[in-house]
């Protein structure tokens, strides 16, 4: 196991004429460097990030006359026809649900799209990875992008919504502040899962899966107080305070800090998690694409 460590992924640099190989390292300090050195360098690479970001959005919608802004129109109606029927099932004003129901029904879509993309990102680039010398985190950050710009299109949805509504979101520095915990969320769980679904190819469907579960004990077509007596405990559901913290600022209403404090502990032990595994593992990635 530590020879196939010693001898992970082959790179090709344009040094001279001939090329020169890096093995990854085997020990403990070793990777951790390494790691280190990943993130800076896709740190650098950022621009590139960002331009194939919006490449993959150009390409996806190529020819198209809408574009992306075909997944506006399609949030657009979805959000408008289950928010006529569970706005009745639920007995709440339609002017009150509908603002709720469409902010939830983006950021769940965000959610479940990078989880469902993590499990397979270093599968789906293997012809880069074997063949460059390019960052391991260009391509979790390129995803990551491409998701936000996707989420920025149906962010018109909302602005509509909440305007026909009249909901006012709080001018309150906190939005932003959960927004860059999404980003930093949705790189970590990109590379955790990342990491195994290219070792495991059945993380992808288990994950699809547990979506689905979480999906209906989340409050997303339905209001935290509406579990009475087990609102507490949806806390402790990481996908509720992580909602939470850009929805309940977003429609006007104050934040409770024990929501602030449980996000962040999510996110705290998820970054952890996915750096050890990241460490541990990216020398044997090469291998497993």
């Amino acid at each position: 196991m530590q020879q196939m460590e010693a001898a992970a992924q082959r790179t090709t640099r344009s040094d001279g004429p001939e090329e020169r190989r890096v093995y990854q390292p085997t020990n403990g300090r070793a990777r951790l460097m390494a790691v280190l050195d990943d993130v800076r360098r896709g740190l650098e690479l950022s621009r590139l990030s960002v331009a194939l970001g919006w490449l993959d959005i150009k390409l996806r919608y190529r020819g198209s006359i809408l574009g992306p802004f075909w997944l506006t129109l399609s949030t657009a109606v979805m959000i408008a026809a289950l928010g006529v029927l569970y706005a009745r099932l639920f007995h709440m004003p339609f002017g009150e649900y509908l603002p709720f129901l469409s902010i939830s029904l983006v950021m769940w879509s965000f959610i479940s799209t990078v989880w469902g993309e993590g499990a397979m990102i270093f599968v789906d680039n293997a012809g880069l990875i074997l063949s460059s010398d390019v960052p391991f985190t260009v391509y979790i950050t390129r995803a990551v992008i491409r998701n936000f710009i996707v989420m920025a299109h149906n962010v018109v949805v909302i602005a509509i919504v909440f305007y026909l509504c009249d909901v006012t979101p709080r001018h309150d520095p906190l939005i932003l502040a959960g927004f860059a915990l999404w980003f930093v969320d949705s790189l970590a769980v990109m590379t955790l899962l990342g990491v195994l679904g290219a070792r495991f190819r059945d993380v992808g469907p288990t994950i699809a899966t547990v979506l689905q579960i979480f999906f209906f004990i989340t409050p997303v077509m339905w209001k935290p107080e509406l579990a009475h007596s087990m609102e507490p405990w949806l806390i402790y559901n990481p996908f509720y305070p992580l909602i939470e913290i850009v929805r309940l600022p977003a429609m006007g209403q104050a934040l409770p800090i024990k929501i602030w404090e449980a996000a962040l502990i999510h996110s705290a032990i998820l970054m952890v998690v996915a750096f050890l595994i990241f460490a541990r593992f990216r020398a044997r990635l090469a291998y497993w694409v």
